[in-house]
Order: C-alpha cells, then sequence, then structure tokens
C-alpha cells in the first residue's frame, strides 16, 4: 500500500432478498430466499479483477446461520476479504430495541458469523443505517473497533416516503420503520470519522460518506440510480463528490449493496422497486467497476477494518458522543 495517498474504504452490506422483502413488508420473506449463489462468485470474481481488491462484508447473522451458505461466506474470508457484523435480524428498528434485545441479537450473529467464517468481526452496521446510543454502548462493551452506521444526510425521510410508496405495509409496520434511512436532522452529522467513548473503551464511527458539504448521497446504488440518466452525468456526480473529499482532507467511505451486481436478467421481479434494478446486470458492473478505478486514481482502497485501525493510531482524532 502506498502510504503516501490518502486512504477510503469500501464495504458491502450483504443483505440477502429476504432482508429487503421483509423491510419492504412483502410475502415471503420468512422462507429466506436468496440470490447469494448467483451474486457471491460474481462479486468475488469483479473485486479479483480490479487488482485483486479487497473490501468489507458486513454479514447478516440470520444468513451465517444457515448451512447452505457457509462455503459461499468461507469463499469472502479465502479471498482476504474482512467480515463485518450487518446485525442478526436485519430489522431497521433495531434502535427501538431495549439493551438486552441488543445484546441477544448482537451475540447471535457474532456466534453465527464466526461459525461461518472463522472470523470474529470487529466492525458493525446496523440495517437501514439503524443506530443509538445503546447499540453503540453494548458494541464499546463488546470490544468492537468500529461502527459504520451514521449516514450524514438531509435526503433520508424523502428515501423513506419513496419506498414506503412503493409498499403495502400497515400504519403499525410503517411507525415501526419511521426512522429508516434516517432523519432530516442527520445531515448535520458529521462525515468525518470519529472516536466515541464508554467507559474507557474506544468505538471508532466511521460513516457513510456523503456528498461534502451538500450531504447528497454519493453510494454507489445513487450512482447506478442517476445513470438511468446519463452515464456520464453519473461518473462525473461520483468524481466532483471525490475530488471535494480530497480537497476538504476526508478520507471517504463508499457502500456498495448486492443488488448493485444484480441486474432484471437475474429473474429478481420482486425487487422491482429497489434503484436501477431495471438495468442489466453487466451495464450495472460497467459503472461500478468505472466507480471504483475513479475511486482508486484518488486513494488508496482498503477495508473498514484498516481504515479504522489508521484512525485509531492517529495523534489528533475527535472525540464526540452520540445520543
Amino acid at each position: 500500500m502506498n502510504t503516501q495517498r490518502t486512504m477510503a474504504s469500501l464495504s458491502l452490506d450483504m443483505d440477502d432478498k429476504w432482508c429487503y422483502l421483509k423491510i419492504h413488508g412483502d410475502p415471503g420473506w420468512e422462507a429466506l430466499p436468496t440470490y447469494l449463489p448467483t451474486f457471491v462468485p460474481r462479486v468475488l470474481g469483479f473485486l479479483q479483477s480490479l487488482n485483486d481488491l479487497h473490501i468489507t462484508f458486513m454479514i447478516v447473522g440470520q444468513d451465517a446461520d444457515r448451512e447452505q451458505n457457509h462455503p459461499l461466506l468461507q469463499s469472502l474470508v479465502a479471498a482476504g476479504h474482512e467480515i463485518g457484523n450487518h446485525s442478526y435480524n436485519h430489522e431497521s428498528w433495531m434502535h427501538l430495541y431495549h439493551e438486552d434485545q441488543i445484546v441477544d441479537d448482537l451475540v447471535k450473529a457474532e456466534v453465527a458469523i464466526e461459525r461461518a467464517t472463522r472470523q470474529r468481526p470487529v466492525g458493525f452496521r446496523g440495517p437501514g443505517f439503524s443506530i443509538s446510543y445503546n447499540i453503540m454502548q453494548v458494541l464499546a462493551q463488546r470490544g468492537y473497533l468500529y461502527d459504520a452506521s451514521t449516514f450524514p444526510t438531509y435526503l433520508g425521510p424523502l428515501a423513506r416516503a419513496y419506498y414506503f410508496m412503493t409498499t403495502t405495509l400497515t400504519p403499525e409496520e410503517k411507525a415501526m420503520r419511521r426512522e429508516l434511512f434516517g432523519k432530516f436532522k442527520d445531515g448535520l452529522r458529521t462525515n468525518a470519522p470519529y472516536r466515541w467513548r464508554y467507559n474507557g473503551s474506544d468505538l471508532i464511527e466511521i460513516p457513510v460518506t456523503t456528498f461534502p458539504i451538500f450531504k447528497v448521497p454519493i453510494h454507489i446504488s445513487y450512482v447506478l440510480y442517476l445513470s438511468l440518466f446519463s452515464k456520464t452525468l453519473a461518473l462525473t456526480y461520483f468524481r466532483t463528490a471525490l475530488k471535494l473529499c480530497k480537497l476538504s482532507g476526508l478520507e471517504p467511505s463508499i457502500l456498495l449493496h448486492p443488488l448493485d451486481f444484480l441486474g432484471v436478467d437475474d429473474n429478481q421481479n420482486e425487487l422491482s422497486f429497489f434503484p436501477a434494478m431495471g438495468l442489466k446486470a453487466d451495464r450495472k458492473m460497467g459503472v461500478v467497476r468505472e466507480a471504483l478505478r475513479i475511486m482508486a486514481d484518488e486513494f488508496d482502497l482498503v477495508t473498514m477494518q484498516e481504515h479504522a485501525l489508521h484512525f485509531a493510531q492517529a495523534s489528533t482524532f475527535p472525540i464526540l458522543g452520540l445520543r
């Protein structure tokens, strides 16, 4: 790794098909339908083609608990990727859990993930960017190195409104998801990583980076959505955001999803509500490839764990609280 260049981290929330159906309130999710046998070999080949790029995969515990997924998850570790914790139940209302529910969910996920991958996660991202003071407390108590759940954008309520328009959720179900994608005031959160301290325990917070100043999303699913109108526009938008990150001294952390690699030709019709699902997989991966090459031109691309260790060793690093 060229230490003279600025770092940027890449992570992928490995939400399986049932996760999206569950959050969307669609029937049939309880059977745990999956696209992992298609997605995992595809993404591994894709990352290997990019000079053997290593990223962080945030794994859902319930998927790790299924024996049929173990060879797929082990193949991620064998390829040199980091494994993180993305909760056990994948419920975007995790921030409403009581402390004992949080502990139960995190521990079940840890046990399942370590059993499946032989790697204990040291990082966490809440489903739907769900985070709370109690979650942070439990993570610190359990010795996690970092959390990556904050999403500093003003557009959360708009994304949630669009999402609700595509569902048949009851008012009660919508109430449970009332903070899905965050609140308007989340746009006031810092884009920069910081240290959160609890009873002498440190936890590094690495936000999902948004466009500096404007705080609009720049993760790859949004780039793909913009590519529906113009691929050139989408990549220019992404390149400009990264240039501003570099000018402002911000080391970005960019998020991927499985559906960035799956298209209309993969027969995932139930997931048509997700942005850019009308595109074919090859076209989507072409955009993702160009976006990651733009990143690699500006930054050294690392896993979340490497990024967090880099911040943890910094002599001047802000210490903030979260409530």
